[in-house]
């Protein structure tokens, strides 16, 4: 007898009624490729899958580089770039948007053309550490970011002396600028906000200030670690732009974000010989504790004559840090 192939696995819900079913918060990554895994694309999709949204991954070019040192850099073109990201815009749609290292002025071009097509998505920018990269390079990327990218930005991401270096090179007060004024050197270029990192508070502590030009949002104080990592702007930014994404509050997600990056510090590791690694996934590890208390469990349930997988239930669907 013939069977009917209907009857071989279960009928799949009509469209309709599956995108009810798999619908995600989807997030638009511009970055390099970073076969460290310090940060880049790399930094970028552990850390928004980490906070609960799906990245969409656009490569910019890719480092050469180690856990030590960026070597050398080469980009896509800004056709490439392009056509990553309208191929990827004309499927899913996308609650936010992060743009990391665009490698090229070509390509920061055409990453503003289209945000300037999406103008109702946010924008989180991050700029990175550029001083491995020659002197002419740094300053024709940061002159097209200034023009191009800065006026369809949302939240502005970076250590204070790097956008203290690149928004007030004039600056020659004997203190150094508050985060506040960084800000307000920003919103001449069209930002709104500015989340301004690595803030010398004292040798114990510093401090990482969310602000507008009028006033500041909020802050937060953390100790200051005697180890040097690669990759906690990248994870970061990532996550604050995933929360966003998540429909957080932008002083939430801030709040949030900073969280989720002091615990993906506490349990940095080394993999090479060079700097420390964020552990994106620290939440995901089980501890001695943990373990102890499985083991209790297990045992009481024997006791009981009941198997241990019994009592196993599915936790529910939430990510929270």
């Amino acid at each position: 007898m013939k069977q009917d192939p209907n009857t071989l696995s279960p009928r799949l819900p009509e469209n309709d009624e599956s995108e009810e079913l798999v619908a995600a918060v989807c997030v638009l990554t511009f970055n390099a490729n970073d076969p460290s895994g310090a940060g880049g694309l790399t930094g970028d999709t552990s850390a928004m899958a980490s906070v609960g949204a799906h990245a969409l991954a656009i490569v910019t070019g890719t480092y050469v580089r180690d856990t030590t040192e960026i070597i050398d850099f080469f980009p896509f073109d800004d056709e490439a770039v392009t056509d990553q990201a309208r191929t990827v815009l004309q499927d899913m749609p996308v609650q936010a948007i992060k743009v990391g290292f665009a490698g090229s002025p070509e390509n920061l071009a055409a990453i503003a053309a289209l945000t300037a097509d999406y103008s109702d998505v946010p924008v989180i920018a991050y700029m990175p550490n550029l001083s491995w990269w020659s002197d002419d390079l740094i300053d024709q990327y940061l002159d097209a970011f200034e023009e191009l990218l800065l006026p369809q930005t949302s939240v502005l991401v970076g250590n204070h002396s790097t956008l203290r270096r690149w928004l007030l090179p004039d600056w020659d007060n004997d203190r150094a600028p508050t985060a506040r004024e960084i800000a307000m050197a920003a919103s001449k270029h069209g930002v709104p906000y500015s989340l301004v990192t690595g803030i010398p508070v004292d040798n114990l502590h510093f401090d990482n200030v969310l602000t507008s030009p009028q006033a500041i949002i909020g802050s937060g104080q953390f100790d200051r670690l005697e180890v040097s990592f690669a990759g906690a702007g990248d994870t970061l930014s990532a996550a604050l732009t995933a929360l966003v994404a998540c429909d957080s509050d932008l002083g939430d997600a801030t709040r949030e974000a900073l969280l989720y990056l002091d615990g993906c510090l506490l349990a940095g590791y080394r993999p090479g010989m060079g700097q420390l690694l964020p552990d994106r996934m620290f939440w995901a590890q089980s501890d001695e504790d943990d373990e102890e208390e499985g083991e209790e469990d297990e045992a009481a349930s024997d006791s009981k004559g009941t198997s241990a997988l019994d009592a196993f239930q599915i936790p529910p669907n939430d990510t929270s840090h």
